[in-house]
């Protein structure tokens, strides 16, 4: 089976795609600095397993600096004895990991949060390079997920198991376990919280694991991997592979050594994860795609909701699985708002990610950039209005403008699938009614958004809104403290929160007679 492009399978072309694309004049670039940087901030990219790492394997790909478009560095690919080393010493990892005490396991987590807290500057500028994301935005990523780890270590210690009353001379025991060494493949948009999610509580609850990153962002795993080796993590217990994606993926969730597989990214190659699962009698953990609907009740402030708006869009460049997508706006001032919508964004600065006036960096890859014009092509063919953007800026480096479309049918691209990209599609409708069915009419679940001064409507939208996760009001998403993930399509299981350990841990049942044999 071919996987998506977001978990390519060979390498991508994308020098000569950048130039076969239409030139537009330059916006709001006037300058790249993220060029002093390629060669002395990018770290070398190699794998990690038991303990050693791994650099002198033949390229799969180059990371390329999506501001520039220049290369990195190569990603090695693992051959297959890498990749059975790697599940060796994960195995091996796993059996002394467990046997650790929650709170040693606590104190290597809070180590490594040390080193990520120290060494936080130069990851970002790691992220930054290879993904193109503003400087504050990386640190700001950064930052977070040391609240993960922390979180986590915490949880480590609250793994409680269960004692049921039962007859004299008899106890019933529930005891919590961990699952087993778990197969963890991370996104290129977040690559930092995505990685640190899986590991924080996999290594919370005793489990080892296999770490596969997407091949655009290595270098940010590998500064993540390298916090946990110098905190004294022992050899086995995390181990990070890259290369073929389908090579690593059949054979690490085809090993009767790996217990669980959890994976972040697209619903498609989500679905063809869990199949490969199911064969092999696996659970998953599965935080797929979304299409975030925005419902703007009447009667709210237009400018405020326009301004968050606008900073909630272009957050990432839009290549966020909770970006917000499609804004479902009341007549009463719809155009009022596509206005003020537009006009805050076409004020958008979209500069290198080192830039620091930039409010927005470039697009992580060539294809984002490819589905992004391809979006706004589709929209206008149905009769869309560009109400600001819609074009790509300058022909180096994956620039696209921050978009919104207005009058959006609903049968098209930007309605129906997930953009990943600075556009925003409008619609208008009469009440909540409408608003709810178009918002609940895509297959995908995962985060939405409402703005509303109605205790009534706000009551409604909580019972009947299809998402694992809705923000009223506001364009927050949940922390380490509250659980992440969605409903339908996007995918099984939640991250974070109380129960973020549930997925690492079997169940064992123990009945104790104490009566003599």
């Amino acid at each position: 089976m071919s996987l998506t492009s977001d978990f390519p399978l060979s390498p991508t072309h994308e020098s000569a795609f950048s130039a076969q694309l239409k030139e537009h004049p330059m916006q709001d670039i006037t300058s790249r600095p993220s060029e002093a940087f390629e060669k002395t901030a990018y770290p070398p990219v190699g794998m990690y397993i038991n303990g050693t790492w791994i650099y002198d394997r033949k390229p799969w790909r180059m990371v390329r600096n999506p501001s520039t478009e220049n290369e990195l560095g190569p990603v090695p690919a693992a051959t297959p004895q890498d990749l059975d080393d790697a599940l060796k010493a994960c195995e091996a990892g796993f059996h002394l990991w467990r046997a650790t005490p929650a709170n040693e396991r606590a104190k290597v987590i809070h180590a490594a949060v040390a080193l990520l807290r120290a060494r936080l500057k130069d990851i970002a500028r790691i992220t930054t390079l290879e993904n193109g994301k503003t400087l504050a935005a990386s640190e700001a990523e950064i930052d977070r997920c040391c609240n993960f780890f922390e979180w986590e270590a915490g949880q480590a210690q609250r793994a409680y198991g269960v004692i049921v009353p039962a007859e004299p001379g008899m106890q019933k025991l529930l005891h919590r376990q961990p699952i087993g060494p778990v197969v963890a493949m991370t996104p290129w948009n977040v690559p930092m919280s995505a990685a640190a999610r899986k590991i924080s509580a996999a290594l919370a609850a005793g489990c080892s694991v296999i770490l596969k990153p997407a091949v655009e962002t290595p270098g940010t795993a590998c500064a993540l991997v390298k916090c946990f080796e110098d905190a004294g993590l022992p050899p086995g217990v995390l181990n990070l592979v890259t290369g073929d994606s389908n090579l690593i993926s059949t054979t690490l969730i085809g090993s009767p050594i790996t217990r669980l597989v959890t994976f972040t990214g697209s619903t498609e190659v989500g679905k063809h994860l869990s199949g490969l699962a199911a064969r092999a009698m696996k659970p998953v953990l599965m935080e797929l795609g979304g299409n975030a609907p925005v419902i703007i009740g009447s009667g709210v402030d237009v400018e405020k909701v326009a301004v968050l708006s606008a900073e909630a869009k272009t957050r990432g460049g839009g290549m966020i699985c909770a970006s917000a997508s499609r804004f479902i706006v009341h007549d009463s001032l719809y155009h009022r708002f596509v206005d003020a919508f537009a006009g805050v964004l076409s004020e958008y600065r979209v500069r290198d990610g080192f830039d620091p006036a930039a409010q927005m960096g470039p697009l992580a890859n060539v294809r984002r950039l490819q589905t992004a014009e391809a979006m706004v092509n589709d929209a206008t063919r149905r009769g869309a209005r560009i109400a600001t953007g819609g074009k790509r800026i300058g022909n180096r480096g994956y620039y696209f403008e921050p978009t919104v479309l207005a009058d959006v049918p609903l049968d098209g691209a930007a309605m129906t699938e997930e953009p990943f990209n600075p556009i925003a599609a409008c619609v208008s409708v009469p009440d909540l009614d409408a608003a709810l069915k178009v918002a609940n009419s895509v297959h995908v679940a995962l985060a939405g958004y409402a703005f509303t001064n109605s205790l009534a409507d706000s009551e409604r939208l909580q019972r009947e809104l299809e998402v694992g996760v809705l923000s009223i009001n506001h364009f927050g998403t949940p922390d380490a403290d509250t659980p992440f993930g969605g409903n339908k399509d996007t995918g099984i299981g939640r991250e974070g929160g109380p129960s973020s350990l549930d997925a690492y841990l079997v169940q064992k049942t123990v009945l104790l007679s104490s009566g003599p044999i």
